[in-house]
């Protein structure tokens, strides 16, 4: 599994989240508490939106916490929104092009779980990728199919239905592979202003997901980066997490949610 960081709020140094606090990102890429692996060495990536509506995004298969060049671009860089993702490799290559966030428009996103017996069905989930959007498919994993395949369904319009009805294809073409392993969804989408977590899994056992509320704003994560649990809220289980820069943050288990996981 992996581990990540999102914040949207008023333009912040990524150093400050990333690389900073006690327990940040890059000390979670070699000392993780919450996850399946503690070591998350596979690469890393992030992804920020500044002047320009679209992201940029810089990613690369040296572990985190050995890369100079990540240290030093966290410490120059601001941004009112920003991914961070370390990465532990659920079977496919360590590779640039695997490592999150994936980038699709004005859209970033990046993902902490795995499809189940996914090297049994990735032929059939990529044959429902329409060209326009596999045309930007680079890498091999199943977090940018996912993506992409949502995409398809409307993602953009609406967040949670058009990944919903993903993920129920997805368990339809595990079901027809006799596939037993399941499906874990722990992810985050935003196009810069509006954020959206996602916390769902078929077997009830989906990824640590948490987020604190500030009035600067918002800092959604795998695990808390202060090393202490006090002031940060638990994601529910099957539960979607909506925030807009300047808004309202709205946690909840919609039905959608509940029939995809």
């Amino acid at each position: 599994m992996c581990r990540f960081l999102a914040y949207s709020g008023e333009p912040v140094f990524l150093s400050d989240l990333v690389c900073a606090p006690t327990h940040s990102l890059v000390h979670q890429s070699l000392h993780a508490d919450e996850g399946k692996t503690e070591t998350n060495g596979d690469g890393f990536g992030i992804g920020w939106y500044a002047e320009r509506p679209e992201p940029g995004v810089y990613r690369d298969i040296s572990p985190a916490w050995s890369d100079e060049n990540l240290v030093n671009l966290c410490g120059q860089v601001r941004a009112r929104t920003f991914f961070a993702h370390v990465r532990a490799s659920t079977g496919t290559a360590t590779a640039r092009a695997n490592c999150h966030p994936f980038v699709f428009g004005r859209h970033l996103f990046m993902h902490n779980g795995q499809i189940g017996g996914y090297h049994r069905i990735k032929r059939r989930l990529e044959a429902l990728i329409p060209d326009a959007f596999y045309d930007h498919r680079r890498g091999s994993t199943d977090s940018e199919a996912l993506f992409l395949l949502a995409l398809a369904n409307g993602l953009e319009e609406d967040p949670i239905g058009a990944m919903a009805r993903t993920l129920r294809t997805v368990r339809e073409l595990m079901a027809a592979a006799n596939v037993c392993e399941p499906l874990r969804f722990t992810a985050l989408l935003t196009d810069g202003e509006t954020l959206t977590a996602y916390r769902w899994a078929c077997d009830g056992r989906p990824p640590s997901l948490y987020f604190r509320d500030g009035p600067g704003g918002i800092v959604v994560v795998s695990e808390p980066i202060d090393g202490c649990r006090d002031g940060w809220q638990v994601v529910p289980k099957g539960g979607t997490l909506r925030a807009r820069r300047g808004g309202p943050t709205v946690v909840e288990v919609p039905e959608r949610a509940r029939a995809a996981a």
